[in-house]
């Protein structure tokens, strides 16, 4: 007769109990040691793998089961390729194939087969900074036993210059129709040998949008033509009064005044003819005559202005009769905002170029990991993919609820006056 087993203490079974419960935890603890990543890789990539069985056996039934009229049968694995982490990870992919012998793709991998987001990826790398050769190094880690590929620098490249492209095409290509201009801004970018004029709108609201770009050799008044020209075929008006604001080039002027006649009022940028006049000037006077130009610009009384910068001419017209053309040259059009009777901030965004230096200097920024251009057409996709981020984080103009309607306004009777001159050459009544 065989002895009954002993009964453990309560104790003991507390113990083993224990034991067990700890002995799960620990196969967890090692496999998070490995990482937290890896390891919700691997649950993911094994949760695919029977999400796929699943829909295979939907199909076509349990293996080895017998189904009447069956419609699709199991045919076995082929090597399949999926987008994980920006790169591409091999995938055994379950096959289906239809009594007719024709494969049958299973739903789920249709899905995330037809969702590349690589090349958003890598555009999003090039712009924050990460070269294409180091690529693969700013991704996140996965398992070494995955079969990857897809993060080479000529792969990512490739991808780079298709979305640039793409996206350069349809951006400048699109309608400006539907937006309410009030002020155009324009100003260059110098890359080596080329020139790219870069066009910043700010409409009735005070929100800002890039306009166009156009790629040159210097900012002469062909290239500022062809920049305006775009942008008027694309649907901006030349029958309504706009508010330019360019730097101190006589080209710019030029070729705006010939598209849009009267209907432009143009403010010439004062820290650009601050800086023009400077360079006519010995070290030791720079800084009193810009002190003096700065106080005019500060006076918000037109005719005072005038008056206090026509005196600083005469003062330098015997020593430095540069520096004096210089500061002549425009001088009415440094001070077209201050007319205009603008709250003092968005009188101040106006009457600079600085709101569009700033997007200069984001695609700046992004650019200069570029140490050799190729040719103007990278430029150009490098700036319009700089600009398009540089976009993302526009703000409106300061004052705009207040200053637009005001500015709006002058515009508007800017236009009566012409109406009226035309009407009264024409004999219209």
């Amino acid at each position: 007769m065989e002895k009954a087993a002993r009964k453990p203490k309560r104790g003991q079974e507390e113990s083993v109990f224990a034991k067990q419960k700890l002995l799960p935890m620990a196969a967890l603890m090692f496999t998070l040691r490995r990482g937290l990543r890896e390891f919700a890789t691997e649950a993911g990539m094994q949760a695919l793998a029977a999400l796929l069985e699943q829909e295979r056996t939907e199909i076509c039934g349990r293996r080895y089961e017998h189904v009447d009229r069956r419609v699709a049968s199991r045919s076995g694995h082929a090597p399949g390729e999926l987008v994980m982490g920006g790169r591409r990870v091999g995938v055994r992919r379950p096959r289906v194939r239809s009594v007719a012998g024709k494969e049958i793709a299973l739903p789920s991998w249709r899905q995330f087969s037809s969702d590349d987001p690589l090349t958003n990826r890598a555009v999003e790398e090039m712009i924050i900074g990460v070269s294409t050769r180091k690529y693969d190094r700013a991704l996140e880690e996965v398992p070494p036993e995955l079969r990857t590929r897809g993060t080479s620098k000529s792969a990512v490249s490739r991808r780079f210059v298709a979305a640039t492209m793409a996206e350069m095409g349809h951006w400048m290509e699109r309608s400006l129709g539907q937006i309410e201009l009030a002020s155009i801004l324009i100003d260059g970018l110098a890359f080596t040998d080329h020139v790219v004029l870069v066009a910043l709108g700010v409409d009735a609201n005070g929100k800002k949008h890039v306009l166009g770009l156009h790629e040159g050799a210097t900012e002469n008044a062909s290239a500022c033509g062809a920049l305006l020209d775009n942008v008027i075929q694309r649907g901006v008006r030349i029958d309504a009064s706009k508010l330019f604001v360019i730097d101190g080039s006589k080209a710019l002027a030029k070729a705006v005044r010939d598209r849009f006649g009267d209907r432009a009022l143009i403010q010439r940028c004062q820290v650009h003819k601050k800086r023009n006049v400077r360079d006519h000037l010995p070290e030791y006077m720079r800084s009193s005559v810009s002190a003096t130009m700065s106080q005019a610009y500060k006076t918000r009384d037109a005719a005072r202005a005038t008056k206090l910068l026509e005196n600083l001419a005469r003062s330098l017209d015997a020593d430095h009769p540069g520096a004096a053309a210089s500061l002549r040259e425009g001088l009415a059009e440094t001070l077209t905002v201050m007319r205009l009777d603008l709250p003092e901030s968005l009188a101040r965004i106006f009457s600079t170029t600085n709101a569009i230096e700033n997007l200069n200097g984001t695609a700046r920024r992004i650019c200069r990991n570029v140490t050799h251009w190729q040719d103007g057409t990278m430029i150009l996709r490098w700036t319009c993919a700089a600009v398009r981020e540089a976009e993302t984080n526009f703000r409106r103009v300061s004052s705009a609820k207040l200053g637009m309607p005001i500015l709006f306004n002058a515009l508007r009777k800017n236009d009566l006056r012409i109406d009226d001159k035309i009407d009264a050459k024409t004999g219209t009544m």
